[in-house]
Order: structure tokens, then C-alpha cells, then sequence
């Protein structure tokens, strides 16, 4: 498969046309215990309900939890209602489905932060959106979905270091059972399992038996944020894709010097080549310029190459037109 690089757009999709359009927000919360949120969030908000896509993930870090001494439940639920305020209603107002997964600030799956997570499942088991699911029993932390010809597969990875053994072996039995169905296999979670910005270069899955498993399955994309810059970067035929935040704390990505504009991700996945596009602050019409981006984030662990760099079967490069 290949897909259209450089930040550059193919025509509008619209829901339920010939192709499938995939909005990618992450690290939306501010400052700990929080319940404003940054003007970019807005407005990142408002482009994405312009652009009318079929479905937007979040990869986690909605509200800013995971602070001692902990929050209490009036706390956390208060964090939770300022965010549905400034992005749930508006995308439900738009009839745009949210598919979530937990991150560390939100969903913690650490010791001390059993509250929070709790509360996490509260909040979204009655949003659950009305996609196709595959496999709903551990919504909404491990689950999947199908829309159009593209399986996604919700990881929950909030914690540093390796998945466990069961969940490993579920991912594997999910893309075993589901991905030979669709034409594209997407999977998505908070935590990359690579490295891409400075200071976080150890807070990572890190698992090469996990690229292993997502390569055997003919993963094509897999969508991460907590690192707070945006970077497509490809290692085994993968692309491994870096969101950056709309909320506080805009990195580095290894290499640069430059800070990450606040940023969302489109994906189109249209009947010929899907493409990759993120839309930069302050007003979110303004694609980054992937040339702009190092050709190759290098880290003791892995080497990622820029996508639009790397010539496989499976990856190439191609151009289109802003809507």
C-alpha cells in the first residue's frame, strides 16, 4: 500500500463517500488538576468539525491528572466535564464519533491511580461511539473497530516498558482474526513504542517482540502521542505516526532544535493512496511541511526514517490539493 507524504491533501471526503477521513488529536490537558483549556484547543476543534471526517481518535491525555498528592473524585469529574464542554459536545454536536484510549494523565495504569482510571471507564462507557465494533469487552482501554475498509485497534499503553504477556496475545489474536478482512490495519495508544522527542526518549513500550508482531501483521499504521511533536517515521514497513499536543508542553523531536508546533493529524484512506497531513496552530489550516522535519530520528533503541524518505512496497510518494 502506499501512502500520500509530505503534508500535502487529496480532495475533501465526506462521510459515507468513497473514502474514510481520520482526525488524530492528542495531549489536550493543561496544567495538573486543570479545567481550561488552551485557545488552540478551540480552534483545533472548530477546523477539525470543518473538515467534516468520519471518525477522530484521541491518543490519551485528555484532562491533567496523575498528580500527588491525588485528586479527588469532584476534581477529576469537574476536569472531565470541562473537556466534554470543549470537545466531546462539539464533535457529538457535528455528528463526528470519538474513539478514545487512555493516557497517563487521564488513565493511569500505574499504582496510586486506580480513582482515576476508574473514573476514565465511567466516562466513557456510555460515550461509546456508534462505530462497528470487533471487540468491545475492554472498552475503553482494549478494544476494536472497523470503519470502511480500515481495522483499528485500541491499545492501552500508559504504562513505560513492555505490554504484558495477555495483552500481547490479544492484539496478536485481533489482527490474526480481523486484519485479513480490511484493505488497511491501524492500530493506536498513548505511548509510542519508539522514541521521537527529546527528554522522553525512555518513556516508551520499547518492545522489538511487539514491531514484530504489528510487521506479521501487516500493520501499516501505528498512531501514538505523549511525546508531544509530530513525526512519521518508518521502521520495518511500519509507520510509526507522533502526534503532537494541542494542549501544554510542545517538544523537541531528537535531533532538532526546534519546538513542535501545536498540531492535529488527518489521515484520508480514500480507493487510492491514503495520505497524512497535519494541520499546525494557530488557526489549523497551515500543513506542516514534512521537509522541515529531520530525515531520520535516531535513538539508542531505533532508527526511524522520515516516511516520505523511505521507497518500500508498501510506502511511497505522492501529491495532492488542499480542500
Amino acid at each position: 500500500m502506499l501512502f500520500l507524504l509530505t503534508g500535502l491533501m487529496l480532495p475533501a471526503i465526506t462521510a459515507g463517500g468513497a473514502g474514510l477521513r481520520v482526525a488524530v488529536i492528542s495531549d489536550l490537558n493543561g496544567a495538573y488538576g486543570s479545567t481550561e483549556y488552551a485557545a488552540a484547543v478551540d480552534r483545533a476543534v472548530g477546523r477539525i468539525v470543518t473538515l467534516k471526517p468520519d471518525l477522530v481518535i484521541s491518543t490519551g491525555d485528555m484532562v491533567a491528572g496523575q498528580r500527588r498528592p491525588h485528586l479527588s473524585r469532584t476534581e477529576v469529574e469537574g476536569m472531565w466535564q470541562a473537556f466534554h464542554a470543549h470537545v466531546t459536545a462539539p464533535l457529538a454536536a457535528a455528528g463526528i464519533p470519538l474513539a478514545v484510549t487512555p493516557g497517563n494523565h487521564d488513565g493511569s495504569g500505574y499504582h496510586g491511580f486506580e480513582l482515576e482510571r476508574g473514573i476514565f471507564a465511567e466516562q466513557w462507557q456510555p460515550r461509546r461511539p456508534a462505530l462497528p465494533f470487533l471487540d468491545a469487552g475492554d472498552y475503553p482501554f482494549n478494544y476494536a473497530f472497523a470503519a470502511g475498509e480500515v481495522l483499528f485497534v485500541a491499545v492501552d499503553a500508559t504504562r513505560v516498558g513492555h505490554l504484558s504477556s495477555p495483552q500481547m496475545a490479544w492484539i496478536e489474536a485481533t489482527l490474526d482474526r480481523h486484519g485479513p478482512r480490511y484493505r488497511w490495519r491501524v492500530v493506536f495508544s498513548h505511548l509510542p513504542v519508539w522514541p521521537f522527542a527529546q527528554g522522553r526518549e525512555r518513556e516508551v513500550i520499547g518492545d522489538p517482540a511487539l514491531q514484530e508482531l504489528l510487521r506479521r501483521a501487516g500493520v501499516a499504521l501505528y498512531l501514538s502521542g505523549h511525546h508531544h511533536a509530530f513525526y512519521p517515521g518508518v521502521k520495518d514497513g511500519i509507520t510509526h505516526l507522533s502526534q503532537s499536543c494541542l494542549g501544554a508542553g510542545p517538544r523537541r523531536l531528537l535531533g532538532d532544535h526546534r519546538q513542535s508546533p501545536r498540531s492535529f493529524t488527518l489521515l484520508e484512506f480514500t480507493d487510492g493512496t491514503p495520505s497524512i497531513t497535519a494541520f499546525a496552530a494557530p488557526d489549523f489550516t497551515t500543513a506542516i511541511d514534512w521537509a522541515g522535519l529531520p530525515p531520520r530520528i535516531h535513538s539508542s533503541i531505533a532508527d526511524l526514517v522520515r516516511a516520505d524518505l523511505v521507497r518500500s512496497p508498501s510506502l511511497g510518494l505522492a501529491a495532492g490539493t488542499i480542500p
